[in-house]
């Protein structure tokens, strides 16, 4: 008995030497490490690195709402924090911030697509982030015109390269969908009228008499009815496409009537099954033809399993991974603008399962305009 309790003092001791050697040798370590000079210069590059502020994707922030004429860049990725001019459930402001967020594990040196076989980040295109427009939250108006503003500024900047385009070109982060019209009444000013590919689960151009005007005129113009009253106040061709299309309809004659007439024919999202992408991709491609082209895609044109943070999330959408097939089939269309709205944070997960697919949407959407130049008129 006697020897084995000796046994286990000595068995204790020797345990207590051990750590005691271990911790000395680990301090000596971290006194080397610390007394050891870095090897890299003694400030911090952060471009191109996912440190820093949030930016989409780690691309150098400016502040392009400035007076400074000096800043010169090709491509501007603009926030619009507006939600209140919502049908559904409120949380669009807060997307722009959501987008930058699910776009952290993007950067230039590890942005290589095994799809299109492009970097947008290492070509000659300068690609900035603007930073979000102020915008009131107390006006639906004069939000909508504060929005307008940043991008007139935006638009009457000179580009890096006006071989790519007159001027720089921006996908705006919403934001509810009404911040589109600001972006079109802008794009009107430089380019004239647009043809319009339109990713939704709703249509969007209801009678503002049927969706809000019939509380007011202020109420009239919201995330319903904006493409009605962009056809109407002369800034869209007759030659615009909806795709993605489900959502029920409440007067189905008047309002794929007034549809029409607005300009729009659409694809809906179970053409997919019947046409496949590579239809979906033609049939899209042949209605706006060689005009000039603005794309915007609602979130909710993805279904629920893939985007559950939006307003008014309808099931049967596509999958985050059709969407971005067809957004990549559109190369060599002229995008003079594009956008990513009703991004609605607060409903996603803890993966933030939409705003990683938002982002990667706005990806796409980079590819489009850094292959394809698009001329002044």
């Amino acid at each position: 008995m006697q020897d084995t309790v000796h046994s286990l003092v000595w068995l204790s001791i020797g345990f207590a030497l051990v750590n005691v050697a271990h911790s000395l040798e680990a301090q000596n370590n971290f006194r080397y490490l610390a007394q050891t000079p870095l090897s890299t210069a003694p400030t911090f590059d952060n471009e191109d690195t996912p440190w820093g502020l949030t930016t989409y994707a780690n691309i150098p922030y400016l502040p392009c709402l400035s007076k400074r004429d000096s800043l010169k860049y090709d491509i501007a990725v603009l926030g619009a924090p507006f939600d209140t001019a919502t049908t559904g459930r409120p949380g669009a402001r807060f997307g722009p911030g959501a987008i930058r967020s699910g776009s952290s594990r993007i950067y230039a040196d590890a942005a290589w697509s095994l799809y299109t076989g492009e970097n947008v980040f290492k070509s000659n295109v300068k690609i900035v982030d603007c930073g979000d427009v102020p915008m009131t939250r107390l006006d639906n108006t004069v939000a909508l015109k504060q929005l307008e503003t940043g991008h007139d500024i935006i638009n009457a900047r000179s580009p890096v390269s006006r071989d790519l385009s007159p001027v720089p070109r921006i996908i705006n982060l919403g934001g509810d969908h009404t911040t589109t019209l600001s972006a079109l009444r802008a794009a009107y000013k430089k380019w004239g009228k647009l043809s319009v590919i339109h990713f939704d689960a709703h249509i969007d151009t209801w009678n503002p008499k049927v969706l809000g005007g019939d509380v007011s005129d202020y109420g009239a113009v919201n995330h319903g009815t904006f493409l009605h009253i962009a056809h109407e106040e002369g800034l869209i061709t007759n030659s615009s496409i909806h795709a993605g299309i489900r959502a029920p309809l409440a007067h189905p004659v008047k309002d794929m009537k007034n549809d029409r007439r607005c300009g729009f024919d659409f694809v809906t999202s179970r053409d997919l099954d019947r046409f496949g992408i590579s239809g979906i991709i033609e049939r899209l491609k042949s209605r706006v033809g060689d005009a000039k082209i603005y794309i915007s895609v609602d979130i909710d044109v993805l279904d629920p399993a893939f985007a559950p943070a939006t307003g008014t999330a309808e099931p049967g959408g596509w999958t985050s991974r059709e969407l971005l097939t067809i957004l990549d089939g559109l190369v060599g269309l002229k995008v003079v603008g594009a956008d990513v709205v009703e991004v609605a944070p607060a409903y996603d997960g803890a993966g933030e399962t939409t705003g990683v697919a938002a982002a990667e949407v706005v990806h796409s959407l980079l590819y489009l305009m850094v292959k394809t130049p698009v001329a002044g008129e």
